[in-house]
């Protein structure tokens, strides 16, 4: 081989991984896997203090989706606009590549049909509580772009505050593991919170009042993980006939901090669509398609809403 033909393959193949066709970069994936397995044999070589937990995150499972009856229904609905078995993603697309490319052609909100004057709704899939743990875990969250604190906390404040928040009730499924097989009592409403003055009450009930609920899951391929990108999306439905209202799709993007344990810090991604708060958008895109009804004083109590 000539030093010219040599000096002509290097030229060719610096100009590949510049334009992104071929790439040998290592991926979020295989970080994530390494500082893993670096965590754990840390942790093998320490003697640790009876109560001494040793690399938290390392502890973590990756979620499954179908664990629960609530997540099975929600990836059992079917909606207009399916994301494609095949994403589109290109063999040595980079992380940010392939997600501006989820982002224009699968990120959005699709409004079906609205409602007016919706009173209450129903969360027909609570979320869990996370850590810094579960934030710096590739696998741990099923849908990390739908997540926020509140949400998983007290989501009945994001719609139960006029005049800013105007539904009247907000309903939630109650823990079934911490009743009584018998117990008839199913679901916990909450309403009367107004502008703060007066404190948010809530009852145990056996029957939903409300009429359209919504909920959520993951949008789940290989190499969407694989780089460092999960996808959400929340599903608005009408609990009569099960028709989807709405579907919001939306993706985030690790991150990248290299002094991280594994690579991966979810609080800090790129997302899209692009909102301006966090913690209201879900309200911000429910209220779109169910159109709150105009709250005054503490509507929606006790009396009104059995």
């Amino acid at each position: 081989m000539t030093n010219r033909l040599m000096i002509l393959i290097v030229l060719l193949s610096g100009q590949l991984l510049l334009t992104g066709c071929v790439s040998f970069a290592e991926t979020p994936g295989e970080r994530f896997r390494q500082a893993i397995k670096e965590i754990e044999a840390a942790c093998a070589k320490r003697k640790l203090d009876s109560n001494e937990v040793c690399g938290g995150v390392a502890k973590l499972k990756p979620a499954d989706p179908l664990a629960t009856e609530e997540g099975r229904f929600a990836h059992s609905i079917k909606i207009p606009n399916p994301v494609p078995e095949h994403s589109g993603y290109k063999p040595g697309m980079t992380p940010e590549q392939y997600f501006d490319h989820l982002c224009k052609t699968e990120a959005g909100e699709f409004i079906y049909r609205t409602v007016e004057n919706v009173e209450g709704l129903y969360l027909m899939r609570p979320r869990e509580r996370v850590t810094d743990d579960h934030l710096k875990h590739l696998y741990a969250l099923e849908d990390i772009f739908g997540y926020s604190d509140i949400e998983s906390e007290a989501p009945q404040q994001l719609f139960i505050n006029p005049p800013w928040r105007n539904y009247k009730y907000f309903e939630v499924p109650l823990d079934q593991n911490n009743l009584a097989r018998t117990s008839t009592v199913k679901y916990r409403r909450y309403f009367g919170r107004v502008q703060g003055k007066r404190p948010m009450t809530d009852e145990v009930i056996s029957s939903l009042k409300s009429q359209y609920g919504y909920t959520w899951r993951g949008v789940t391929r290989q190499q969407d993980r694989e780089l460092g990108i999960v996808g959400g999306e929340l599903i608005v439905l009408d609990l009569q006939t099960i028709e989807v209202l709405a579907v919001r799709r939306g993706y985030i993007r690790s991150e990248e901090v290299r002094n991280s344990l594994t690579g991966i810090w979810w609080l800090g991604g790129h997302v899209c669509p692009i909102y301006r708060d966090g913690h209201i958008y879900t309200y911000e895109f429910i209220s779109k398609v169910l159109k709150p009804a105009i709250v005054s004083g503490s509507e929606g109590g006790s009396n009104a809403a059995k």
